[in-house]
């Protein structure tokens, strides 16, 4: 059983494609590349977190998405998912939360859909704050900033790690697929890396 996150996949959601320049000619191809990457990784019993806006659409269309998809599917809500579900797209969703902390292979993963980057017991290294909502935006390029200047600080005890991470599914290490962390936190650090 592997343990996978993702977030702002936004189905159903044309103008995203715009909004985040996303590789797509049209919503079908969008969904249709998502789930195809999503079924290739995920086995029937993974665990998978979204992070939050998993579908652009009013929570009677949730019921034919969610059977497209394998796993586990633990939503942690966003502010573009319903508030109150039904018992049959409960049935399909095996949690659903506002935030949600849990280990992962000796790690301590917090997760929002939005990003907190005074997460709890962020001065330790083995605890990571994941988020989304911020997109590939302005917004998420000033926490990138942020981030680095902590980083580059942080030799005092006391101080944050920086290890927050957004897993927006169109962020480069995402690249539209659920990810483990192990492959979130190698991803992000390369992609930082070739950027510097």
């Amino acid at each position: 059983m592997a343990i996978y996150y993702i977030a702002d996949l936004h189905l159903g959601h044309a103008n995203v494609i715009h909004f985040d320049n996303r590789p797509f000619i049209n919503v079908q191809e969008m969904e249709e590349v998502i789930i195809s990457n999503w079924n290739n990784r995920v086995h029937q019993n993974d665990i998978v977190y979204v992070l939050g806006d998993f579908a652009w659409s009013k929570e009677s269309m949730w019921l034919p998405i969610l059977a497209k998809f394998k796993g586990q599917i633990n939503l942690i809500r966003g502010n573009h998912d319903p508030k109150v579900f039904t018992s049959s797209t409960k049935r399909l969703l095996h949690d659903i939360k506002d935030y949600k902390e849990i280990s992962d292979s000796g790690r301590q993963v917090i997760m929002c859909h939005y990003p907190i980057p005074f997460y709890k017991s962020a001065n330790k290294d083995h605890y990571y704050m994941l988020y989304g909502h911020v997109h590939n935006t302005r917004e998420n390029a000033f926490l990138e900033k942020w981030k680095k200047e902590v980083a580059d600080s942080c030799s005092e005890f006391g101080h944050s790690k920086a290890h927050f991470i957004n897993v927006g599914c169109m962020m480069p290490w995402m690249d539209y697929t659920p990810r483990t962390l192990d492959e979130i936190i190698e991803g992000e650090q390369m992609y930082m890396r070739q950027e510097n």
